[in-house]
C-alpha cells in the first residue's frame, strides 16, 4: 500500500516504525517540523513532505494530528484526496464531522489506538462503517496489525468503550505500578530496585495469566491463602474500594470521551 501520514508526531512515528518493518508499503509523512521530517526519513526510510500531495484512490492517508488540529487539516486536503482511503487515529472526532470537514467523502475509518504501539504491544479499535467495502477495512487493521492487536467495532459508540478500556488502559496499569513502586520504597528498597521489582511482578502475571487455562480470579485466589499476607493486602483492597473505583473510573472515562466527540465534532 502507498500510504501518507499527516502528521509526524509519536503515536504516527510508531506505527511508521511498525508499518517499515512489516514492509510491502510506500510510505510518505507531511510534517511542517524539519528536525521531524528529517528524523522520519532518517529512521524509517519514508518520504519526508512538507504540505499534503495530491492523492489516488488506491492510496491510504492517515490523519495523525491532534483533534483541536483536524478540521484544518481535512479542509486544507478535501479537494485532493480524489477518493483516497481515510483513516483516522484522532480521539474524540466523529465520522460524520471528518465526511463533512472533507467535502462529503465517505470513505473513512476510525482507529482508536494506545501507547503500547510505541514498542509493537498496542491494541486498536477499528471502526469502519458499513457502507464500506471490506477492503477497506481489511486495509485499515493491515495497517495497526504492523504495532500490535486489532478489534474490529461494530458500532462507531464502540470507539468510545474502547477507550475507557485499552485507549486509556496503559494510564490505569502505569498508575497501579505507581503505587507498587512506592509501596515499595516504603518497605525499604531502593528506586531502581522498586522499580524492577514491580515491572518483573506485572510481566510474570500478565504472562501467567496469558498462558494459564485459568480465569483471572481463580489465579488471584490461588496466590491468596486463607488468612495469609495477601489475604490481608486485598481485603484493605475491597475495603478501600479499589476495583469499584477502577471500575467507576472506566464509566468515567466512556462518559468524557462522548463529551469530547460532541464537543469537537462540531463546526
Amino acid at each position: 500500500m502507498k500510504i501518507t501520514f499527516i502528521g509526524g508526531g509519536n503515536m504516527a512515528g510508531a506505527i511508521l516504525a511498525g508499518l517499515a518493518r512489516q514492509g510491502g508499503h510506500a510510505l510518505q509523512v507531511v510534517e511542517p517540523d524539519a528536525a521531524k521530517r528529517d528524523a522520519l526519513a532518517r529512521d524509517h526510510g519514508v518520504v519526508p513532505l512538507q504540505t499534503p500531495p495530491a492523492f489516488a484512490a488506491d492510496e491510504v492517508v492517515v490523519l495523525a494530528v491532534k483533534p483541536q488540529q483536524l478540521k484544518a487539516v481535512c479542509e486544507g486536503i478535501a479537494d485532493r484526496l480524489n477518493g483516497a482511503l481515510v483513516l483516522s487515529i484522532a480521539a474524540g472526532v466523529r465520522v460524520e464531522a471528518l465526511s463533512r470537514w472533507l467535502n462529503g467523502h465517505t470513505r473513512i475509518v476510525r482507529i482508536m489506538p494506545n501507547t503500547p504501539a510505541m514498542v509493537g504491544r498496542g491494541v486498536a479499535g477499528v471502526y469502519a462503517p458499513q457502507e464500506l467495502a471490506e477492503a477497506d477495512a481489511e486495509a485499515a487493521e493491515t495497517v495497526m496489525r504492523a504495532v500490535g492487536e486489532v478489534v474490529r467495532l461494530a458500532d462507531e459508540t464502540g470507539i468510545d468503550d474502547i477507550t475507557a478500556v485499552s485507549g486509556s488502559g496503559p494510564a490505569y496499569v502505569f498508575y497501579f505500578i505507581e503505587a507498587m513502586m512506592a509501596g515499595a520504597v516504603k518497605q525499604g528498597f531502593d528506586a531502581d530496585t522498586a522499580r524492577a521489582l514491580v515491572l518483573a511482578t506485572f510481566d510474570g502475571a500478565v504472562e501467567l495469566a496469558r498462558q494459564s487455562p485459568l480465569d483471572v480470579a481463580t489465579l488471584r485466589q490461588n496466590v491468596t491463602s486463607k488468612g495469609g499476607t495477601t489475604e490481608r493486602a486485598i481485603a484493605r483492597f475491597d475495603a478501600e474500594g479499589v476495583k469499584a473505583a477502577i471500575v467507576a473510573g472506566m464509566d468515567d472515562c466512556r462518559a468524557r470521551s462522548i463529551e469530547l466527540g460532541q464537543l469537537l465534532s462540531q463546526d
